[in-house]
């Protein structure tokens, strides 16, 4: 019984390679319902030959106890919790998804949002003023002087009307912001510490305005709240080591150690329990030198650690391995992986090739890296963009495709196409739950065959599981008192759930 979902992933370029894969595929299809089956568990294939997308398969319990390939549950032995898996909500994602019909715009956000009856996705990032997929370069506060802060129209008409349909379709999706620039006021040059530096391309804060920065993330947090839209968690700064993106600000280590103690005291005040995460870059911190290990240099100060709940991470550079070293010296602090993009610099650069060239790499590196590193969470970039790859604001990714697809001509959904990034969350987020635990599972092993398993909150089991190999691999999975057989077909991906009540 099959599940034809479209669901791509959005991947880090430094977790993707290309692939051979022969032929080519038609174009991904727009997801439709599932037809009711009878089944115990829930079992979901993506391949990279894309033969299977999104296939759901029946699945019956049987007796695995002498099964010499058998993987064995264990929820006595608990992790990290999960807080989910979702995209990016760029202006740019809003404006395509504006462009819609309301019912076709519905549709679409009901199957990747739904927690019941779509894939769930319960996890995402939006940027806190302007970013490189706004509609504009903006702050928060663009006349000099926090009094005047204020959430622009911009957002106001284009960004939030999505997320309140959004929101009402699943109550419970976690948001995290991200600024990519403060206000140009706030700016002194990067080099002197001393000259204003009037330019939404790089800069450095000025330390005198340290509490006003801290005020306006204040602002934003209580706005955004009023509005109906909780807070989960919050970044200093996307990308702090990168001087060069459209909208940008430097911000070293040192910088955030030194911002996060009035920051920090800022929402104890308040009373805002948003969670404040460091860095938000590379795992190879942009080869910048000094900057190397960057969250653990905070973590290491008594007064700025106890505001920090943990680190985010992107993939643009360097290798997740990096996350065994800050587990190891911070094993008390978050973890969390928020951006990643797929674009033409993969593979052969077209659509379908770097959807075949991501499927397994970012699933391997990005989800399941993530989270047998005691990852919390994963949020891939662009929720949707067009044909084109736009909109993009000059100076910014022009190559950089979205989890999601749509033709800029129709704006329809039957024109969506879906990516690897897609398809991956949605093998997470089907399966593993917003408030689940990551447990122990341990057993059967093969060339290729990687894995987690998880426990939800109502109960059920998860496990998530990727073959790189060229060959079908037998696993029979035994929870406490069911197991079951299943073959994952060669270089796929395989997401399961069910319940043993």
């Amino acid at each position: 019984m099959f599940w034809a979902v479209a669901l791509l992933l959005v991947s880090g370029c430094a977790a993707c390679s290309s692939s051979e894969n022969g032929g080519e595929e038609p174009q991904p299809t727009p997801p439709t319902p599932p037809a009711e089956v009878s089944c115990d568990v829930e079992a979901y294939v993506t391949s990279e030959n894309l033969a299977y997308r999104f296939t759901k398969v029946d699945t019956k319990f049987a007796s695995v106890s002498m099964s010499p390939s058998k993987i064995k549950l264990d929820p006595t032995e608990t992790y990290q919790d999960i807080d989910g898996f979702g995209a990016a909500l760029t202006g740019s994602s809003c404006y395509n998804l504006m462009k819609m019909s309301a019912e076709d715009r519905a549709r679409f956000l009901k199957e990747t949002f739904d927690p019941e009856e779509g894939m769930g996705f319960s996890f995402i990032r939006m940027h806190i003023g302007g970013s490189d997929f706004s509609m504009d370069e903006y702050t928060c506060c663009d006349k000099e002087g926090i009094e005047f802060f204020e959430i622009p129209q911009i957002e106001r008409e284009g960004i939030f009307p999505v997320l309140r349909e959004i929101m009402a379709i699943n109550p419970e999706l976690k948001i995290m912001g991200s600024p990519w620039s403060c206000p140009r006021w706030m700016k002194v040059n990067p080099n002197t510490m001393k000259a204003p530096y009037n330019s939404w391309t790089s800069g450095r804060l000025n330390p005198e305005y340290y509490d006003e920065y801290a005020e306006y993330f204040v602002k934003w947090v209580q706005e955004m709240e009023a509005e109906g839209f909780p807070i989960f968690a919050i970044t200093m700064q996307n990308e702090p080591l990168n001087h060069g993106n459209s909208m940008s600000l430097y911000m070293p280590w040192e910088d955030q150690l030194a911002f996060i103690k009035h920051l920090g005291p800022a929402f104890e005040r308040e009373g805002i329990d948003t969670k404040i995460l460091l860095f938000d870059h590379n795992y190879n911190y942009d080869n910048k030198s000094g900057q190397e290990r960057y969250p653990l240099h905070i973590f290491a100060d008594a007064e700025a650690s106890k505001y920090a709940d943990g680190s985010a991470w992107h993939s643009y550079g360097g290798h997740v391995s990096e996350l065994d070293y800050i587990n190891k010296m911070a094993p008390d602090k978050s973890i969390y992986f928020t951006e990643a993009s797929i674009g033409t610099w993969i593979g052969d650069g077209t659509w379908n090739g770097v959807l075949k060239s991501c499927i397994l790499n970012d699933f391997e590196h990005n989800f399941l890296g993530v989270l047998s590193r005691n990852g919390s969470g994963v949020i891939m970039w662009n929720l949707m963009l067009d044909q084109d790859r736009k909109p993009f604001r000059p100076g910014g990714c022009s190559t950089c495709f979205g989890a999601v697809q749509i033709n800029n001509g129709t704006y329809s959904y039957e024109s969506l196409e879906y990516s690897s990034h897609y398809y991956d969350i949605a093998h997470c987020s089907k399966v593993v739950k917003a408030g689940a635990k990551r447990i122990k599972s341990s057993g059967y092993t093969a060339d290729g065959l990687t894995y987690e398993a998880f426990l939800n909150p109502d109960g059920s089991y998860a496990v998530l599981a990727l073959n790189r190999s060229g060959k079908d691999i037998s696993v029979a999975f035994q929870g406490p008192a069911k197991g079951f057989r299943f073959t994952i077909p060669a270089t796929s991906i395989v997401s399961l759930r069910w319940s043993e009540n």
